[in-house]
């Protein structure tokens, strides 16, 4: 599982990092940041969590 963010369409609503707090977190302005882009055991659940749970559809998984 690789983990990817586009921050440009980003709205900071924070869910990712809610659903995935060692996956995800937001900088100072709010946006996503990416902390751990190939996620392992639990985390890769919280990672698809959260994936789904973005409104902007900022976040993606894939299998590569």
């Amino acid at each position: 599982m690789h983990v990817t963010v586009d921050r440009g369409v980003c709205v900071g609503a924070g869910l990712c990092a809610l659903a995935a707090p060692r996956v995800f977190d937001q900088d100072e302005e709010g946006l996503v940041l990416v902390l751990q882009p190939r996620p392992s055991g639990q985390d890769r659940d919280a990672a698809t969590e959260a994936v789904s749970l973005c409104p902007s559809r900022a976040a993606r998984v894939s299998e590569t």
